[in-house]
Formats: C-alpha cells, sequence, structure tokens
C-alpha cells in the first residue's frame, strides 16, 4: 500500500478525509496547512499520511488545546510530520507562515465559526504559492437537525466571489459529502 492509499482510521462521519482529498493530487513531498484543523485533526493527518516523511503538514488552530490534542494523536500514530500552530484565523497574517509557501492549504468546516469569514480566504492566498491549490469545505446551507445554525452558514457562491476578488481559479466544486460542499481554488503561476 503506497502512502497516499493509506487511509486514516475515525472522523469520518460527517466528512471523509480520505475520499476528499482523493480528490486532490497530492504527492509525497508537498507542504500543507491545515487551516483550523480542530483536536482530532482527520484531515491533518490524513495529509500527513499521503505527503509522506519529505512532506510537513501545518495545523493550525486557536485552541491549545486543540493542538496538544492533535500532537499526542499524531505522535501515538506514528506520524512525525504535523507542526501545530496556534494562530487566530479573524487575522490575516497570524499562522506567520511564510508567504507563497504552501502547496496545498485545506480550510475544513470552519467558516460557520469565524467572524472574518474572508480573512481565513486571505490567509490561505497569502501561505499558497503560485500554482498552489486551496480547498475549502463547509455546510451547505441547508436546515437539517443538527450541525450549525442555517444563519451561520454560507453559500459557495459568496466564497467564489471571494476567490474572484483574490484572483484564484475555481478548478473544482464538488459535494463533500451529503451535507458539505467542497471548493477547489488554484492561484495563478
Amino acid at each position: 500500500m503506497t502512502l497516499s492509499n493509506y487511509k486514516i482510521p475515525g472522523g469520518d462521519q460527517l466528512l471523509n478525509p480520505y475520499k476528499i482529498l482523493s480528490k486532490i493530487e497530492i504527492t509525497e513531498g508537498m507542504r500543507v496547512s491545515d487551516l483550523g484543523c480542530g483536536a482530532r485533526g482527520p484531515f491533518s493527518l490524513q495529509a500527513a499520511k499521503m505527503v509522506g516523511d519529505g512532506g510537513i503538514v501545518y495545523a493550525v488552530d486557536v485552541m491549545k488545546s486543540a493542538l496538544q490534542s492533535l500532537n499526542t494523536t499524531a505522535q501515538m500514530r506514528g506520524i512525525n510530520n504535523v507542526k501545530t500552530i496556534w494562530a487566530d484565523l479573524d487575522v490575516v497574517g497570524s499562522t506567520k507562515i511564510k508567504e507563497n509557501s504552501i502547496d496545498l492549504v485545506m480550510v475544513i468546516n470552519i467558516l460557520f465559526q469565524l467572524r472574518e469569514k474572508a480573512a481565513v480566504i486571505k490567509e490561505a492566498y497569502r501561505i499558497s504559492k503560485p500554482g498552489g491549490k486551496i480547498l475549502i469545505v463547509d455546510w451547505k446551507k441547508t436546515n437539517i437537525p443538527f450541525g450549525p445554525s442555517v444563519d451561520l452558514r454560507i453559500f459557495p457562491s459568496k466564497i467564489k466571489q471571494a476567490g474572484q476578488q483574490l484572483d484564484l481559479i475555481l478548478e473544482q466544486e464538488f459535494n463533500a459529502g451529503p451535507y458539505h460542499f467542497g471548493l477547489l481554488f488554484s492561484q495563478k503561476e
């Protein structure tokens, strides 16, 4: 089994990290950032396996306890290429990740939590390199009995508009699961 075929167990009840990341060309040695990784970090851990020991995943979150939990899980699974970073994603530049340095930036299921939704998209743009990809996955704006309030959810059209303002190219729009949409952008080279 190659690293790109390795599926991290767990964390896929609503979103399947392996299935979603398999839609993207992830290769060994890539530099990835997961903005708003969460305590379980399923996308960070899956990406770390896919990029291999020569790659790195910067797992970013505002909650220090989430970062500690993710570090523990990564260590228990023998994943050594995840670096956790504390940052307030409502503030552009707070990740302190070098500009134009990341091959793939993931913004998974966090936009509904942020006051400054445009700030995290601008941060993703700032750190992604020319030709780099930005993956955004979030809740569909439908009324279901779980998940965030519909009022907090964002239409994909608003994200596309923000992407256009940054001169991003929309490469894919897809269903990321029954309750989520996915958008894959790339930066112009």
